[in-house]
């Protein structure tokens, strides 16, 4: 599942559902809708909150107000933010999302009654509920490794919160999250409000090469809604009221095929030093997922789906709305890059392919047959060519001039069983990338999908 969140392939360290950048809510974020046999992501990139990137912006960078647009809900938004440091470890924000759509149709409204006595001050009072959304936070450093995030947005006009506490320890990450309502997008980009979601999550913290783990518990309450879509749509059976419990575990590799250190500029810093050497290199992630559901969304394991093919783990109990689920994973990244990212010009060209096999299970099973049918000269099963074909999701990625690159991703759909468009290319982003060269590795994003008709510009670190 492609995500608007601009995550690009970074090694291939297998972050399958980590939170999606959005633009259709104050918060800027959206969990996926959970879909086994997806696993849980197995590392976490470093993400800023949203009032924190905002305020990036308003002080370092020059920009009072950072637009966002998204076709389906308030067309293009500025939004603005005031970070106040009470103390050395306290902090609170005021966000203010201004609806320049209604702000212009005020205008205009305005200005073809000129002859009304009524003040500018005035209408714009009496608009300003429609105008403008507001959202506060705050943000408490209980200790240097805990800290408490407390946010209200959209006031009086849906009244959305969230509360996470943030744990680090030497080599894990603990989060507890509550979110009322929470937001989830699934894999067709249609946006679904939960009206309370609770998560404990438990990930170790990423490396290069390794075991990795990941554990999860989340509590869903009350009926799904469709949130600024069509109504029409099914229920993802994942968000119904229920317990879902998840552990992850896999081992990732990472080789270097080819790494040239040479012909940098001497006593030049490049624009982004994660970015810095040419080469060609390989990762490989096999891992297992086990996932358990107590409650409506048990449902999902006995839904006719592809798994029912394979041979993984299920187990499913409508009497007492249990089921289980456990497969296998894996995951394939080549990586090519060319430059140094220090000139001013065509000094970074860099294409990235992850080819992704969600179902392990069902992946050696359609192999097997393939093999069968090899070995008895049988004619295969277009069905079983579709079960060993990964889900391929390809970048590239080219300096413009000096820090700006532009980047493009997209997913590649391949379905033998399409005669006209064997390979199809779907949901691509575009993106200009301003590399913050002081940071060493951070970078702002403006990012656009034609296909949600969505676009953010938002702040990165530590991404290559």
């Amino acid at each position: 599942m492609l995500l608007r969140r601009m995550q690009w392939m970074s090694d291939g360290d297998g972050r399958w559902e980590l939170d999606a950048e959005t633009p259709v809510t104050m918060e800027g974020t959206a969990r996926p809708v959970p879909g086994d046999p997806l696993p849980l992501g197995l590392s976490r990139g470093p993400r800023v909150t949203r009032p924190k990137q905002l305020d990036f912006f308003h002080r370092f960078m020059a920009s009072p107000f950072v637009p966002s647009f998204s076709a389906s809900r308030d067309g293009i938004s500025v939004h603005h933010a005031h970070l106040l440091h009470l103390t050395d470890s306290w902090s609170f924000t005021i966000l203010e999302k201004i609806l320049v759509p209604k702000l212009v149709s005020v205008v205009k409204e305005k200005l073809a009654n000129r002859h009304e006595e009524a003040s500018w001050t005035k209408d714009l009072k009496k608009h300003l509920h429609d105008i403008m959304s507001l959202g506060v936070g705050t943000e408490l450093l209980i200790t240097p490794d805990t800290t408490l995030l407390l946010e209200l947005y959209d006031i009086k006009k849906g009244d959305r919160g969230k509360a996470i506490l943030h744990h680090k320890l030497p080599r894990q990450n603990v989060t507890f999250e509550a979110s009322w309502p929470g937001l989830f997008v699934d894999k067709n980009g249609v946006y679904w409000d939960v009206p309370l979601s609770l998560s404990a999550d438990l990930a170790s913290v990423g490396s290069s090469s390794g075991l990795s783990y990941h554990l999860l518990l989340q509590q869903n309450s009350g009926e799904p809604k469709c949130f600024g879509g069509d109504e029409t749509n099914d229920v993802p059976i994942a968000l119904l009221p229920g317990l879902c419990a998840k552990a992850a575990i896999s081992i990732k590799k990472s080789i270097d095929a080819w790494r040239k250190k040479e012909d940098k500029l001497k006593n030049v810093q490049p624009y982004d030093v994660f970015l810095s050497d040419s080469h060609v290199s390989f990762t490989g992630i096999v891992g297992a997922v086990a996932s358990g559901y107590l409650g409506d969304c048990s449902r999902r394991v006995s839904t006719q789906n592809e798994t029912q093919r394979s041979n993984a783990f299920r187990m499913f109990d409508e009497r007492n709305k249990f089921s289980a689920f456990a497969d296998l994973f894996a995951s394939v990244t080549f990586t090519a890059q060319y430059g140094n990212f220090q000139r001013l010009f065509l000094d970074l060209t860099k294409a990235s392919a992850r080819f992704d096999i969600a179902s392990g299970s069902l992946f050696l099973s359609g192999a097997s047959r393939l093999a069968q049918d090899f070995f008895f000269s049988r004619r295969p099963d277009i069905e079983t060519f579709c079960d060993v074909c990964p889900d391929v999701t390809v970048s590239l990625q080219q300096q413009i001039v000096g820090p700006f690159s532009f980047r493009v991703e997209s997913s590649v759909a391949i379905d033998p069983r399409s005669q006209d468009h064997f390979v199809k290319v779907d949901d691509s982003i575009f993106a200009i990338d301003w590399a913050l060269k002081v940071l060493g590795s951070a970078k702002a994003t403006a990012w656009y999908s034609p296909k949600r008709q969505e676009a953010m510009v938002e702040l990165r670190f530590f991404e290559s």
